[in-house]
């Protein structure tokens, strides 16, 4: 539930942490970039529907409502055997974790883990580096406190990234004071929230360590620099914590939506925390996967920017493309369960979809989005709805999910 704030204090608050008028977004031509390999040897989504009985359910579920919904569904051949709006670019909200788990995997595999680093540097002065693991927490900061303790010369360097990295620029200020819109921050205590997003995270991490020594006896000077600063090669690794595993944070991202971790897994993923470098390796990776990339734009990882833009043929595709992956079961296993676990668990409790759909959902204002697996008695079927506007999208669908399960519409 968002806190209810005055209009007057939003404003205030957020023309002191705003460091420039936002600038308008630009979006990545499909056009800049370079064309999709040809196939060697894995389906990619056709172009044409090839199930006249599935399509027509789909249009019949969808209705008037049909300017606002954009759905494709694929099965394992790569054939396209729904469609409708397939190729309109929408606002996906959180399916778009979808895209940086696929990313993250794919790059980083299944045993990496985020890392936070204690150095020490040949002039004696203690630096510590952090790669954004969303639950680092007071007990870490305590350990790097007494290692800190004695191992240097007084001096320890937080090396950050600048303010105006913090947020993908494209955040509703209303956004960037809940605890889902906290900032995205190298060294995130708590993945920089409490109850509410914490607005100055270096300045709480150095406030906490700074009593953190104090408590152990010892003191600092505890200043912050740049994370595009030059690490001696000389430095020596005292101590490192890591994350959970990989597994663990698609399943943040993908079965719990949590923001913070998506944006971490793109920047990770693509090997740079410079948002819009992000984008263009993003877009870079979607084209070499065979994407259809028409009107598609990544604008962050997590899917709270409105300037994003898919279409569900791009999520189907991504979905049968991941499939055939060598990480595929770790892909799919981080999604939520219809009835049964994370953002799905309350949808369809009890019915033919429980504990056959594994998906990832998405919500914002005005946005309703659900893509994923669903296990038929025919195969699986990778499925991509998006709704900009609609009435009362989830029994929509509900509906549309019910139609694909039924055997025999789509015959080999």
């Amino acid at each position: 539930m968002r806190c209810q704030r005055s209009l007057t204090a939003l404003t205030l608050i957020g023309a002191a942490l705003q460091p420039a008028a936002l600038a308008e977004i630009p979006s990545i031509a499909a056009s800049s970039l370079p064309a999709a390999p040809p196939p060697v040897g894995l389906p990619l989504l056709q172009a044409q529907v090839s199930c006249p009985a599935l399509q027509q359910r789909v249009r019949a579920v969808v209705g008037g409502e049909k300017a606002v919904w954009s759905v494709s569904i694929a099965d394992g051949r790569g054939r396209l055997l729904a469609d409708v709006n397939g190729t309109r670019p929408r606002v996906p909200a959180s399916n778009q974790k979808l895209i940086s788990s696929a990313i993250a995997l794919d790059r980083l595999g299944p045993d990496y883990r985020l890392s936070t680093r204690l150095w020490r540097q040949p002039d004696g002065s203690l630096r510590i580096t952090g790669e954004g693991d969303p639950d680092l927490d007071i007990t870490q900061l305590r350990r790097f406190a007494t290692l800190a303790l004695g191992s240097g010369n007084g001096r320890i360097l937080l090396v950050e990234e600048p303010p105006q990295r913090w947020w993908p620029q494209g955040w509703e200020w209303g956004d960037r004071y809940e605890a889902y819109g906290a900032p995205i921050t190298r060294l995130a205590l708590t993945s920089n929230a409490l109850d509410m997003a914490v607005p100055n995270p270096p300045s709480r991490l150095q406030r906490l360590l700074s009593q953190e020594l104090k408590r152990q006896g010892g003191s600092a000077a505890i200043t912050l620099v740049s994370a595009a600063s030059t690490q001696s090669e000389a430095a020596e690794l005292l101590h490192e914590e890591r994350s959970v595993g990989m597994h663990g944070l698609l399943s943040l991202a993908n079965t719990d939506s949590h923001n913070f971790t998506a944006e971490v897994l793109l920047r990770q993923g693509v090997g740079s925390w410079d948002l819009p470098v992000a984008r263009q390796r993003a877009m870079q990776w979607l084209s070499a996967q065979g994407m259809p990339m028409a009107g598609v734009n990544v604008v962050d990882g997590s899917g709270l920017d409105r300037g994003n833009r898919v279409t569900s043929r791009l999520l189907a595709a991504l979905l049968l493309r991941m499939a055939q992956h060598p990480y595929a079961h770790q892909y799919t296993a981080s999604m939520a369960i219809a009835g049964q676990r994370g953002t799905l668990r309350s949808l369809w409790r009890g019915s033919a979809l429980e504990g056959r759909f594994r998906g990832k959902t998405g919500t914002i204002r005005g946005v309703r989005s659900i893509s994923g697996v669903l296990e038929t008695p025919d195969g699986p079927r990778y499925v991509s709805l998006v709704s900009n506007g609609a009435g009362s999208p989830n029994g929509t669908i509900g509906a549309i999910l019910e139609e694909s399960l039924v055997p025999g519409l789509c015959p080999l």
